[in-house]
């Protein structure tokens, strides 16, 4: 998409909203001369080209995409004016914009009208802010993690001086109900910390299993939907076929509209720069937790400014604008803007996965249960080591071939869960590496045969361990 006219034409109505004020001339020293310049500019952008190809279909290996357009437009015309959304006078139209755009999130989720809520510089930040609001309410009370939930969790968790509680996963890569009520008889547990799409394999927890546990022992739900919230958008949706959400994920990432908190990324599958996260809340008193003062904000409007319900203080306006002109161009809806875009990930997922369920050189590991697929290489005689080690080589095989180019990810699993997929394997280590792809971008569903025929090209070329191996 060719979208460098609409950049330049935004860029010159910026400049002409600046020309509106009196000319003026630039101190000295902010001089550079064009030289220079140009001779930094051709460095900096050979340095690039050392990326991998995150916007190609062929880059199917983390969570990276490039932005829409949209939002590079967005996020350059407000950068170059620089708006601060800690405070409504750091940035009037961004701060209003960004409020628009959380009541869009939290409706994509069915929270109520009166939930709070802000955007963040990562879904870490959107986590530490739920986790912060848990200790606050709960002090001394424990917080409750799946074996399985991103690490930050723990890592927050000791920031701010609260034990965890660690529930082990079931065969699926979803936190196990029987543990998790054991532990909230065992332990004071004030916070349980539910994933809507796990970075590993992309599993739901059954989030509507522990809201019911909620009802019980009255513990609070902070949902971790960082990477796979707005399949909400499809779970509230009507599609149907082999490439819909299963009626189970629908049912859990429906359950996220009664958590007591959720973190979402919108530069994830919301289609925006890094970075920018989410935070919501059910119940907008925990706002009273935020309180603060400051001797030089706040004084431009008696409307609520976003860092008084902020553990940050400055934050990108230009974040907050790149987000609403997307939504502006592609709604959150599940029958058009970001809902066909999700399904197109989707279904390139279930039809990788049914390729590699029938390839004989290949084994999967779990069903995807958004967009995210995970399998490992046939080995003829199965140890966890030798499926690591052949996996890992296709892996660089992979990245590294220039003519087959394919990129894809490597994810550490337990021998023991390795083994309910491979029953002959041996256990001859505690963990092994399988090959993981990511299948975020819509141009995956027109190159899930390209994909599948690279990987069958370097399976062929890494060789096959010894048995000694």
């Amino acid at each position: 998409m060719d979208f460098l006219p609409e950049l330049q034409q935004a860029l010159k109505k910026v400049q002409a909203w600046q020309d509106t004020y009196e000319p003026f001339d630039p101190h000295p020293s902010m001089q550079v001369d064009d030289t220079a310049m140009a001779r930094a500019v051709d460095q900096y952008t050979r340095r690039l080209r050392g990326n991998y190809p995150f916007f190609h279909p062929r880059y199917a290996g983390q969570m990276l995409k490039p932005p829409h357009p949209a939002a590079i437009m967005g996020y350059t015309a407000a950068m170059c004016i620089n708006p601060n959304n800690h405070a409504l006078d750091g940035g009037p139209p961004t701060g209003k914009m960004e409020k628009e755009v959380v009541r869009k999130l939290a409706d994509m989720v069915h929270y109520p009208d009166g939930s709070l809520g802000h955007l963040t510089t990562s879904g870490t930040l959107a986590n530490l802010e739920a986790l912060w609001v848990a200790r606050e309410l709960h002090p001394t009370w424990a917080i409750a993690i799946s074996d399985q939930a991103h690490y930050t969790h723990e890592r927050m968790a000791q920031l701010l001086g609260v034990e965890t509680v660690s529930i082990p996963t079931d065969a699926a890569g979803r936190m196990d109900m029987m543990a998790l009520e054991e532990a909230l008889q065992e332990h004071k547990i004030g916070t349980v910390v539910v994933t809507a799409g796990t970075t590993g394999v992309g599993a739901v927890d059954p989030i509507a299993d522990v809201l019911e546990l909620r009802r019980r022992y009255g513990c609070r739900i902070h949902a971790d939907a960082a990477y796979g919230g707005f399949f909400a958008l499809l779970a509230w949706g009507d599609a149907e076929g082999p490439a819909a959400l299963d009626a189970d994920v629908r049912h859990h990432l429906r359950a996220l509209a009664r958590c007591d908190s959720i973190a979402i990324d919108p530069h994830k599958h919301g289609l925006q720069p890094y970075g920018c996260g989410a935070i919501l809340f059910y119940d907008r008193s925990v706002a009273r937790l935020y309180k603060h003062d400051s001797p030089y904000t706040y004084f431009s409007s008696d409307d609520l400014h976003l860092g008084e319900i902020s553990l940050e203080c400055s934050r990108a306006g230009a974040a907050a604008g790149a987000l609403w002109l997307t939504l502006q161009v592609l709604p959150l809806a599940a029958d058009e803007g970001l809902g066909p875009i999700l399904q197109a990930c989707r279904e390139a997922a279930v039809a990788w996965h049914e390729k590699l369920e029938e390839a004989p050189e290949v084994q999967t590991y779990l069903p995807p249960a958004l967009d995210i697929v995970t399998f490992f290489p046939t080995i003829a005689s199965p140890t966890a080591r030798a499926i690591g080690q052949r996996s890992r080589a296709v892996f660089q095989q992979a990245m590294n071939s220039k003519e087959v180019p394919l990129f894809l990810s490597v994810l550490d699993v337990e021998a023991e869960a390795l083994a309910r997929q491979v029953p002959d394997m041996t256990i001859d280590q505690p963990t092994a590496p399988i090959l993981r792809s990511v299948l975020m971008k819509p141009e995956h569903a027109t190159h899930v045969d390209t994909l599948h025929d690279a990987l069958l090209h370097h399976l062929q070329e890494v060789e096959q361990p010894s048995p000694a191996s």
